[in-house]
C-alpha cells in the first residue's frame, strides 16, 4: 500500500488479505490454532525461520490486518495488539522494563494507569515519579540514572492538558530513554506522536478506533526493532493479554469510519465546549481548541482540531454534578469514551476514583469536574440535554 494515501484510504485498503474465497470484507479467523504441511514446516515456524501463523494467542490473520492497518495510520513499523488498552500499557512496561529501573509519568493520567503505576509495579521495583504534564523542567529534574521511560497522554485524562511532545522527545532521549505516548483521545487522525519524536504510541482501541463502544482492543505501536526484537512482543506470546480474532475485526471495520467521524466528533465538541463557556453555572472549561486552553497555541501545532473530549466544572461541587448527570435524558452515564453516542461522567468518583484524593488534588480533578465525550448526535439535542441539570 502506497505511503502517500490520506489517511481514510488507509483505513480503508490496509490490511486485507483476501483468502481463496476473495471476500470484499476482510475475514474473520476464529480459530485458536493454524495446520503445518509438515513437521518441518513446524519447527520452522516455531523457531522463526518461516513466517506464518502458529497460534491465535500471538499469531492470527484477523489481529494482523488490523495491526497492519493501525500501523498505516499512525506511520508505524509495526504493531503489537492486545487485549485493551491497559494490557497495552502493560505489555509496553513489562516487556521493555526490569526491576530496578524508573519510570517518570504525567500526574494526568487515567486512574487505571496511576494505579498500574503505583499500586502493582512498584511491587516489582519498578518506582515511578509523577510530574506536571505541561512543565518540562519538571520531567528534566525527575530523571535519573535508572530512568528508562517517560509516559504521558496528551490531551490527557480528563482536563485536557498539552503535553509538549516534542520537548519531552528531546528531555527522553538525553535520558538515553524511550518516550511513550498515550495517544487514545486524538487517534492518528488527529494527532502522529511518532513524528513528533515518540518512540512508542499506546492505544486503547476500545474508544474510537472501534467507535461504537462495541468491544475492548489496545495497541502498542512504533519501531519494530523495539516492539518485535524486543521484549513487547515476547511479553505478548508468553504472558498472552491477546486481542481476540472477533475483537480485531470489529475494530478494523471501525477503523473504515475513523476519518468522518473524529471529523464529526471535533465539529460537535467545539460547538458545545463554546457553548458551556456561556453558563452561569459553569465555573470553566477545558478544550484544547478553545482559545481559553492554556495550551491552545501548542495543540494547534501539535494536533489537527481539538478532538471529541470537553471537561467542564459546574460551580457547586459534586452535588451540583451530579445534578447535571442526573438530570440528562439523552447522554448515557457510562466512564466509556469514544463512542458515537455521547457519554458522561464525574471523573472523582468513577475514572479516578481508586486514585488517592492527595493524586486527585495533584492531577485538578474537583468534585464539581464533568467530562463528556461529544457524540454523533445534533449538538442543539445535546446542549438541551445538559441544559436540564445546569442551573440558569
Amino acid at each position: 500500500m502506497s505511503d502517500d494515501l490520506e489517511p481514510e484510504t488507509l483505513a480503508l485498503h490496509t490490511g486485507i488479505h483476501r483468502s481463496q474465497f476473495n471476500e470484499h470484507s476482510e475475514a474473520m479467523y476464529l480459530t485458536s490454532s493454524f495446520v503445518f504441511e509438515s513437521a518441518a514446516q513446524a519447527a520452522a515456524r516455531f523457531s522463526g525461520e518461516e513466517p506464518g501463523n502458529i497460534y491465535s494467542r500471538f499469531t492470527n490473520p484477523t489481529v494482523t490486518a488490523m495491526q497492519e492497518r493501525l500501523a498505516a495510520l499512525e506511520g508505524a513499523e509495526a504493531c503489537v495488539a492486545t487485549s485493551s488498552g491497559m494490557s497495552a500499557i502493560l505489555a509496553c512496561v513489562m516487556g521493555l522494563l526490569s526491576a530496578g529501573d524508573h519510570i517518570i509519568a504525567s500526574r494526568s493520567l487515567f486512574g487505571a494507569t496511576v494505579s498500574l503505576f503505583t499500586n502493582i509495579l512498584n511491587r516489582f521495583n519498578i518506582q515511578t515519579t509523577f510530574v506536571s504534564a505541561t512543565d518540562i523542567d519538571e520531567w528534566r529534574a525527575a530523571v535519573k540514572v535508572n530512568t528508562k521511560l517517560l509516559f504521558l497522554e496528551t490531551p490527557s485524562n480528563p482536563l485536557t492538558e498539552i503535553s509538549d511532545i516534542s520537548a519531552l522527545s528531546a528531555v527522553a532521549k538525553q535520558a538515553n530513554a524511550w518516550l511513550v505516548v498515550d495517544n487514545c483521545f486524538c487517534t492518528p487522525i488527529l494527532q502522529k506522536p511518532l513524528e513528533l519524536g515518540a518512540d512508542l504510541v499506546i492505544h486503547s482501541a476500545t474508544k474510537y478506533l472501534d467507535g461504537q463502544g462495541r468491544v475492548l482492543g489496545g495497541a502498542v505501536l512504533g519501531k519494530r526493532d523495539l516492539l518485535m526484537d524486543g521484549g513487547i512482543f515476547g511479553f505478548l506470546r508468553t504472558a498472552g493479554p491477546t486481542l481476540s480474532a472477533f475483537n480485531a475485526w470489529v475494530i478494523l471495520k471501525g477503523m473504515e469510519t475513523l476519518k468522518i467521524r473524529m471529523d464529526t466528533h471535533c465539529a460537535h465538541a467545539i460547538e458545545i465546549a463554546r457553548w458551556l463557556e456561556a453558563q452561569k453555572s459553569v465555573s470553566r472549561v477545558f478544550y484544547p481548541g478553545l482559545s481559553s486552553h492554556p495550551q491552545y497555541e501548542l495543540a494547534k501545532c501539535q494536533q489537527t482540531a481539538g478532538g471529541g473530549i470537553v471537561t467542564f466544572e459546574v460551580k457547586g461541587g459534586k452535588e451540583a454534578a451530579w445534578r447535571v448527570i442526573d438530570n440528562t435524558k439523552l447522554i448515557s452515564i457510562t466512564a466509556n469514551l469514544g463512542d458515537a453516542k455521547s457519554t458522561l461522567t464525574h471523573p472523582a468518583t468513577t475514572t479516578h476514583g481508586r486514585i488517592s484524593q492527595e493524586a486527585r488534588d495533584a492531577a485538578g480533578i474537583t468534585d464539581g469536574l464533568l467530562r463528556v465525550a461529544v457524540g454523533l448526535e445534533s449538538p442543539q439535542d445535546l446542549k438541551a440535554d445538559l441544559a436540564r441539570g445546569l442551573l440558569s
